[in-house]
């Protein structure tokens, strides 16, 4: 007689951890597919490394890197699963991945917008790369930033930071930086975007969720200066905040240049914001500035028509640095209390395999970035302009 098939223990504690954070019952079900969308059975004899994979992406570059790697499973932003599917073959190239994957025993995660939504998620990651703001500066729950000294908040105080105080924007026990970084080097523009100017604002969702006990929830983010700023101090936050790219589009109201821009408001959306912004209108909400992944050529056109800017860095690289910046950071603290809990769980259990018994006093906690997810476009410069 067979086994049951079972999830692998680590894979269950990661699950476990990514719940915590990110509740999956804040995710737009309406349209969006998130959860465990591959539970890969265990197999105690071959079992792969107590190690999870971050990507925006599952693509068969990542799909291969995470079976190169012997990871457990893979937490892909964007689900993979999205309609539902009538069969599998490996004539599609996304069912390609998940067979392999399903073969060598690695699980697939989706969380996308459980982290929309969520307080401290991607729209707050994304306001505070917009404002300058460093990790510890939050909004409360109607909004207003707030500054936490020794672990107390204290309302309207100033935004600037001592040295001190920047040190202790960088503990893993707390949200990180905004920062991106991509490579060592990065490292370097971290002190000059700490000194940005952080200017008071306040934040609020575009669309607040509907989910009882979750204050500051919600879709996208609306971003209200106490002063305005000039539109070029903008970009080069969002220049340093998103790893310093070489280039990214912007659109301004026709007889004008960036440099005439100054901008108080802004509306915030990973990805693609077009519905997002749409609805952010209906509601009567201005803003001067539109920041987002992707914008279509009309919604673009009729935004500069009204007076306003528009800032897109490709719909993933909205989203790509918080894997860095955020969600590695956490998950690692978060796995390691889940695994020791499953662990223990599982080793109160009888008939266990000495092979079981041996996943489970691996205390190895392992999380990485994918080093081949990226964004499907880039931009070509002649060496001519450079």
């Amino acid at each position: 007689m067979s086994s049951p098939a079972v999830t692998a223990p680590y894979t269950r504690a990661v699950v476990n951890a990514m719940r915590k954070l990110y509740p999956e019952i804040l995710a737009d079900k309406s349209f969006d597919n998130t959860g465990l969308l591959l539970e890969a059975p265990f197999d105690p004899l071959r079992r792969q490394m107590n190690s999870v994979l971050l990507t925006v992406d599952l693509t068969k570059a990542v799909a291969d890197e995470a079976i190169e790697r012997n990871d457990s499973i893979v937490i892909a932003y964007h689900p993979i699963i999205f309609r539902g599917l009538k069969s599998l073959t490996l004539k599609d190239t996304q069912q390609q991945s998940l067979l392999r994957l399903a073969a060598e025993g690695i699980s697939v995660y989706s969380p996308h917008t459980a982290i929309d939504c969520a307080r401290g998620g991607l729209g707050d990651w994304l306001a505070d790369i917009v404002t300058g703001t460093p990790a510890e500066v939050q909004a409360d729950d109607e909004g207003t930033v707030e500054k936490e000294i020794n672990g107390s908040p204290a309302k309207n105080s100033p935004t600037t930071q001592t040295p001190a105080e920047s040190d202790r924007s960088l503990s893993p026990l707390k949200r990180p930086s905004y920062m991106l970084q991509h490579h060592p080097s990065q490292l370097l523009l971290k002190e000059k975007a700490l000194k940005l100017g952080n200017k008071q604002h306040r934040r609020y969702p575009i669309q607040t969720t509907k989910v009882p006990g979750y204050p500051g929830a919600g879709m996208g983010r609306i971003v209200r200066l106490s002063e305005p700023v000039p539109l070029t101090d903008i970009i080069d936050r969002i220049g340093l905040g998103l790893g310093n790219p070489k280039g990214f589009p912007i659109a301004v109201p026709q007889g004008k240049q960036a440099g005439d821009m100054m901008i108080r408001s802004i509306g915030i959306c990973a990805g693609s914001g077009g519905h997002l912004f749409g609805e952010m209108e209906k509601a009567g909400e201005e803003v001067d500035l539109l920041f987002t992944g992707e914008l279509s050529h009309h919604e673009a056109l009729a935004a500069i028509e009204k007076g306003k800017c528009v800032i897109c860095l490709f719909h993933s690289n909205t989203e790509r640095g918080f894997l860095h910046s955020v969600l590695k950071v956490q998950l690692e603290a978060t796995i390691a209390e889940e695994w020791e809990r499953v662990r223990n769980e599982e080793r109160a259990k009888e008939g266990l395999s000495d092979e079981f018994v041996e996943s489970l006093n691996d205390e190895h906690v392992e999380v990485q970035v994918s080093e081949f997810d990226r964004d499907p476009f880039g931009i070509m410069i002649s060496k001519a302009a450079v």
